[in-house]
């Protein structure tokens, strides 16, 4: 179902889509200072490699016997094959299918592409920092997200050992590092396990103003001096001075800048590093998690399930997460409805008041499942009450944004309501528990 909303549209073809989406993703990660120069060497090397490899498949052809060419097609040289030989070895999320532990991301997502492929700006909370950030990139059910970073697997999964005081020492030395907030536990602890030690001496620079800055620094122990030169003198500056504490170079994990300031060790000391890719890999892993757990949990809801593909896609992408304690309340009877709730980990206790204005449980929502589904079209008042069991994590789905990616589907979904009903009847057995888990 597209809800005939793409009637009349001009159908973009798939090879324009993937060559527009390849050469931005090249564009915002190497961030060069012209983009028409950029883009006139870009379109110069892809056609250059669509050459050669042309080239070596009709060598192979002329090479092959008859009965060997008979069945089989010539490779066609696409985008995928493209890619393979620009960004070599690649990480692929689904690899790491079985891993647990990766359910939290404050995150959100900017579809360029739809609804063939999706190039989502995410994995860092765009509320707090708005630079983009090229971190998951999912066709079909394949993620090929990896693409565009070539290192192998191992990486993502190194452990540097630290003592409990050092990984103490450093979640507090970045906890107020504005690229660091977005971070959930989970998503710290693999950074944190990832980060490297650096032993220094007196007088070697770790970062020099004009290079290339490629890792991020937290201080264990030493004293370093920071300089700025100023370019029309050539003179350093001496602006601050760590002793003993302190981070620098955070923005290394995002972009390959040029450094801002040099940074000289004083004393012998010990840091502890993080690159880019690995950085980068670890929100990888972790958004791809988070959207396949979203996407599953929506697909469970039988009235979503006449949506579109990307259409649900879109609805993973705008969840939110939240989290309860034990005995908070989540969904107030009386109400107005404002979305519905997915459960992540943990269960949900659903209440009604009786008589006497005593409430009496009705349900109990475990985790896997969901609450408040209706308020999505109804916009009814809540008929019950909802309490987290124990400490809880959702994913809310708000109804002013289910409404802007979903309008001209709104009427449609009302129609279906009285279907709706008639299935949760058959599972809840009267109209009357029905309304309760609105």
């Amino acid at each position: 179902m597209s809800c005939q909303r793409n009637a009349g549209k001009i159908t973009v073809p798939d090879d324009l889509r993937d060559v527009l989406l390849e050469f931005t993703i090249s564009y915002l990660l190497e961030q060069p200072g012209d983009i028409i120069d950029y883009a006139v060497d870009f379109f110069t090397r892809l056609r250059d490699a669509r050459r050669t490899q042309l080239i070596h498949t009709d060598a192979q052809t002329c090479l092959s016997t008859p009965d060997e060419s008979v069945d089989e097609e010539p490779p066609v040289g696409r985008f995928a094959s493209r890619r393979k030989s620009v960004f070599a070895e690649t990480y692929n999320p689904e690899d790491d299918e079985e891993d647990d532990g990766f359910k939290h991301l404050a995150q959100t997502t900017t579809d360029l592409f739809v609804p063939k492929r999706h190039l989502a700006v995410s994995l860092l909370d765009m509320r707090h920092i708005t630079l983009p950030s090229l971190l998951d990139f999912v066709s079909s059910d394949v993620a090929i997200a990896n693409i565009f970073f070539p290192a192998t697997k191992y990486a993502l999964e190194m452990v540097h050992p630290k003592s409990d005081e050092q990984r103490q020492r450093l979640s507090e030395s970045v906890k107020n590092i504005l690229l660091f907030r977005a971070l959930d536990e989970e998503q710290m602890a693999d950074v944190l396990d990832a980060m490297f030690e650096k032993i220094v001496q007196p007088g070697e620079f770790i970062i020099r103003q004009g290079d290339d800055g490629d890792n991020f620094y937290v201080i264990e122990r030493g004293k370093f001096e920071v300089y700025v030169k100023d370019l029309a003198t050539a003179i350093e500056n001496h602006i601050h001075t760590y002793d003993n504490r302190g981070a620098f170079g955070e923005l290394a994990l995002l972009y390959n800048m040029p450094r801002a300031a040099s940074v000289k060790a004083i004393t012998s000391g010990t840091l502890w590093a993080m690159d880019r890719q690995t950085f980068r890999r670890i929100l990888l892993k972790s958004a791809y998690k988070k959207r396949k757990m979203y996407e599953n949990l929506i697909n469970k809801v039988p009235m979503l399930k006449s949506l579109e593909s990307y259409e649900r896609m879109n609805l993973a992408d705008a969840l939110v997460p939240k989290q309860y304690s034990d005995g908070e309340q989540i969904i107030r009877q009386g109400d107005t409805a404002d979305g519905m709730y997915f459960v992540e980990d943990g269960v949900v206790r659903i209440t009604r008041l009786g008589e006497h204005g005593r409430e009496i449980e009705i349900n109990r929502v475990p985790a896997g499942g969901y609450l408040g589904e209706l308020a999505l079209v109804t916009h009814k008042p809540r008929a019950a009450s909802a309490y987290a069991v124990g400490d809880i994590k959702l994913a809310f789905l708000d109804v002013e944004a289910f409404e802007r990616l979903l309008g001209p589907c709104m009427e449609l979904m009302k129609r279906n309501i009285d279907d709706y009903e008639e299935q949760l009847v058959k599972i809840f057995g009267s109209k009357t528990n029905i309304s309760d888990i609105r």
